[in-house]
């Protein structure tokens, strides 16, 4: 087992490594193309500028005499778009639902109480919502949780507590079920790490456990996919992308982030391979535990390690909080006494939905 760990992190490791250089490079990309504008700026914006505008007046006079057709009708067309769309519900009124790490259990009580629309009719009885905590535990560390728990009870979710997000198969309550959506929204190992090298490493740790033990207890069907639309075709960009971007989204990834898309609408009537869903804030330090990765190319098993399966990502989206009434994230360690809690502040928060 020693020698199987030590491999593993050295894999994970040089994965971190890589990713340093990476963002090192575009860093450096970056501050030379802000100075090159700058130069620009000083030497000849004036002029640019000038050129610029009599070039969108002929623009718009060659357009006005087109009377609308070609480009200016694309442009019309544009500018009338929302900006706005519905949040992503990746949820089913038919789905059997496993929540991991719930902490005070806010989520859990959203799915039933005022839930987004289409969610109405979910029965709670197909909700467990679980926490790795003891029952006192949790208590303790989130003062408004026994009282959400309760009412949840009563409700008929079911709820478990000493879950390990690592270790489902072997709860005795969970042993030979099957789900149709697993989530884990803001996994966090919670160690406290100060070394952020280490941090990274014990939740990359943490993520490879949870997608190896999930992957035993989702439920079997047709692959899930997108709801038809018309889809960008993929370059070679895009499929560097898709390799080396960690947790930015691939083109062909955001199919709620695209207007070429149709929104994603689970036909209940099919039944469908079943889900993991991840939920971390998109920027630093969690875009360097590189989840899409790790779920779609897990390091290489050694020794007595078992192999992780290799997921296929269906989608990522944003996940509105607000979306989920009621719902208030909380942090591992509990409620805060010292410090405001910056890390992971701008940005948003997203979803990566994988089936094997």
């Amino acid at each position: 087992m020693g020698k199987s760990s030590k491999n593993l992190k050295s894999a994970l490791q040089s994965q971190q490594s890589r990713m340093k250089a990476k963002a090192k490079i575009s860093h450096a990309a970056q501050v030379t193309e802000q100075k090159a504008r700058k130069q620009v700026g000083r030497s000849g914006g004036k002029n640019m500028q000038n050129s610029a505008a009599s070039a969108g007046a002929s623009s718009i006079s060659s357009d006005t005499n087109n009377k609308g057709k070609g480009k200016a009708k694309s442009t019309i067309k544009i500018a009338s778009k929302s900006t706005t769309r519905p949040p992503t519900i990746p949820f089913r009124a038919t789905d059997k639902i496993l929540l991991i790490g719930e902490g005070n259990f806010s989520f859990a009580r959203s799915l039933i109480e005022d839930p987004p629309t289409g969610l109405q009719l979910l029965p709670p009885a197909n909700i467990t919502a679980t926490a790795f905590d003891t029952e006192e535990g949790c208590y303790a560390k989130y003062p408004d949780a026994e009282e959400i728990v309760e009412k949840i009870k009563e409700r008929g979710i079911n709820v478990l507590f000493g879950v390990d997000g690592t270790k489902l198969e072997k709860h005795s309550s969970l042993k030979g079920k099957k789900w149709d959506r697993i989530v884990w929204n803001f996994p966090h190992a919670g160690k406290g790490i100060t070394d952020q090298d280490r941090n990274i490493l014990s939740n990359q740790m943490l993520v490879l456990g949870f997608l190896r033990s999930a992957a035993k207890m989702l439920t079997l069907g047709a692959a899930p996919s997108l709801a038809s639309g018309k889809k960008k075709k993929r370059t070679e960009d895009d499929e560097e992308e898709d390799e080396d971007e960690g947790m930015a989204a691939p083109a062909d990834e955001t199919a709620q982030d695209s207007e070429e898309f149709a929104f994603f609408v689970p036909d209940q009537s099919i039944p469908t391979r079943g889900t993991v869903l991840i939920t971390l804030r998109n920027v630093l330090p969690y875009t360097q535990w590189d989840v899409p990765r790790l779920a779609k190319n897990p390091p290489p098993p050694t020794g007595s390690t078992p192999p992780n399966p290799r997921y296929t990502l269906l989608r990522s989206f944003q996940f509105h909080r607000e979306a989920w009434k009621g719902y208030e994230h909380r942090m591992t360690k509990g409620e805060r006494v010292h410090g405001t809690g910056k890390t992971g502040e701008g940005g948003e928060d997203r979803t990566w939905e994988f089936f094997i």
